[in-house]
């Protein structure tokens, strides 16, 4: 399982509070399938981050792109591929 870091930077704040139930209802929807791994908006107001756990960059990409504030033009898409440290795993 791979997670992926969709950063999503304010584009465009009018769209942003016009689809954010969209957006809201569409991560309740990908969280309910196990896709999602965390999420939040960032405090100083300049986009949010989720992070999404899938087998493949593409599989997440697909997920991501149909985001209403993507979709929508909202916010940017910026994906990058996570390594969550663990207490546990340090030498």
């Amino acid at each position: 399982m791979k997670y992926l870091a969709a950063v999503l930077p304010m584009k465009d704040q009018e769209k942003s509070a016009q689809y954010r139930p969209q957006h809201l209802e569409y991560l309740e929807e990908q969280m309910k399938k196990g896709r999602i791994f965390a999420k939040g908006r960032f405090s100083d107001g300049t986009g949010g981050l989720v992070i999404y756990m899938a087998p493949s960059l593409e599989e997440v990409m697909k997920i991501a792109e149909n985001d209403p504030y993507v979709l929508k033009g909202a916010r940017e898409l910026e994906m990058h591929e996570w390594e969550m440290d663990s207490p546990f795993n340090h030498e």
